[in-house]
């Protein structure tokens, strides 16, 4: 399954582990952007920014161009696909547990309702 992406997931997710990784991944949804625009909202010098584009590169999450002496990032959306199917399973894994629970709830109204003596003291339904 996943788990044999465990060194790329880390990475992903210790990437998206930060807030200011997060935003500039979002920026890169809507299109590309040079390391100036994704630096742009949060007033944080090119080299500040440039560090955090360099978490997002070695995690795959983007891919800088270089045009003369313009730097473009893209969004890469590959390792994102690699998370969203880790964090699918566990979605999966709860939403059983969530319906197991429903139906032993829906069972316990069902017989309360059918047998008054069942209901909480002090339910006055």
């Amino acid at each position: 399954m996943v788990e044999l992406y465990t060194s790329q997931l880390d990475t992903v997710f210790h990437a998206l582990g930060d807030a200011t990784r997060r935003r500039m991944l979002l920026e890169l949804a809507a299109g590309e952007r040079t390391v100036g625009q994704l630096a742009e909202p949060f007033a944080m010098s090119l080299a500040a920014a440039s560090k955090h584009i360099k978490v997002l590169e070695s995690a795959g999450l983007i891919r800088r161009e270089v045009r003369g002496r313009t730097h473009l990032c893209r969004l890469e959306p590959g390792p994102l696909a690699t998370a969203h199917e880790w964090l699918s399973f566990y979605e999966r894994f709860w939403n059983r547990r969530l319906d197991v629970l429903e139906r032993l709830l829906r069972e316990e109204d069902a017989r309360n309702a059918s047998d008054p003596k069942q209901a909480p003291e002090g339910d006055d339904k």
